[in-house]
């Protein structure tokens, strides 16, 4: 079962387990002992912002970045390893303030457009061959700050940008209704769909789409999942488990809601995602509560979880399912499967 699936998660779901209410209570592990340890995790796949390859790259030319990011793609080949897709940060910087691609600044709008363009760079020398791009800060907390139809335009024209500079890759949008903004450009997964439609390669825009973000959304994961995978742009998942509307968590995929999170396996197996390549993506933190030498256990156990699910997914039996929809017997089959999840 584990052979059939391929698991990634991204250097920062390993962390010091600060909040906005406290100080770091784990200390830092370098990049480099974090790379020793997916292999242990059972995961095969790293996902990077541009700036975990390379650190500090605003204050570096193209080809030291360059340079840089084949350094590190040495190391993941040492590890055995693979880079799954690179993500421009563009929420941190003074100059994203008000927005990157949206910004109300044209200089600033400029920025993110080169930084994207490094990030592209990176890309290429990590080996890979898809880029996520969450909008973090594109939104507005009042909506007379900016035009929200020149605002979509603003973010088609910046992904066409992408495409253009690299004709290669596939861009897929994270959605996130809100947080940091109040509300956020593209916040679900028929915003991201609709809007490649309006760039120049739309088979090259999909989606990556997380657990948590569609909670927030008030909507449910596994039906995102299934409207991506009809239009056959589910580049990639990022897997967790959220406690309602409220900040966004990133728990153990399946703690918090197990129904919830084997409908989403189940949409995932039943429609073969995984077969051109794509992983099964995590995001997910360590509770703050974690000691150093047992804050990987939510990598681990969120991968085992998605595992088991996988088996209780496939052994199913679907011919009683099948049976109790053509009888319209619902309450019947709800039982039929919250006793399949107890194990009766």
């Amino acid at each position: 079962m584990a052979g059939e699936y391929r698991f990634s998660f991204g250097p920062w779901n390993i962390h010091e387990g600060a909040d906005p209410f406290g100080p770091p209570v784990r200390d830092s592990i370098e990049f480099g002992k974090k790379l020793k340890m997916y292999k242990k995790l059972g995961f095969d796949g790293v996902q990077f912002h541009d700036d975990d390859a390379v650190p500090d790259m605003d204050n570096l030319g193209p080809e030291q970045i360059v340079k840089k990011a084949k350094e590190v793609h040495s190391m993941l080949e040492s590890e055995g390893l693979v880079a799954e897709f690179v993500a421009p940060r563009l929420w941190e910087d003074a100059r994203t303030i008000d927005g990157a691609y949206t910004s109300n600044d044209p200089a600033c709008r400029q920025y993110a457009r080169d930084r994207s363009r490094r990030m592209l760079d990176i890309v290429d020398a990590l080996g890979t061959k898809l880029v996520v791009v969450w909008y973090a800060r594109e939104g507005t907390y009042i909506r007379e700050a900016k035009d929200s139809k020149v605002a979509v335009g603003q973010i088609a024209e910046a992904l066409n940008d992408m495409l253009h500079y690299n004709t290669e890759v596939k861009i897929a949008i994270e959605p996130k209704p809100n947080e940091p903004m109040d509300q956020t450009y593209i916040p679900t997964t028929g915003h991201a769909v609709a809007i490649g439609y309006l760039t120049d390669y739309p088979d090259r825009v999909g989606v990556n789409i997380e657990t948590a973000h569609v909670v927030l959304a008030g909507l449910d994961p596994s039906d995102e999942m299934g409207f991506a995978l009809a239009y056959n742009k589910l580049f990639s998942v990022h897997l967790n488990d959220q406690n309602g509307l409220k900040f966004d968590e990133d728990r153990a995929f399946g703690a918090v809601d197990l129904r919830r999170a084997f409908n989403q396996v189940r949409i995932l197996d039943q429609h073969d995602y995984g077969k051109d390549g794509q992983f099964v993506g995590l995001d997910v933190k360590a509770m703050r509560t974690q000691k150093q030498e047992v804050a990987t256990k939510h990598l681990a156990n969120s991968r085992t979880i998605f595992l088991r699910l996988v088996e209780l997914v496939r052994s199913l039996d679907k011919n009683k399912v099948e049976k109790l929809i053509q009888q319209r017997d619902y309450e019947e089959l709800d039982m039929l499967i919250i006793n399949h999840l107890m194990g009766k």
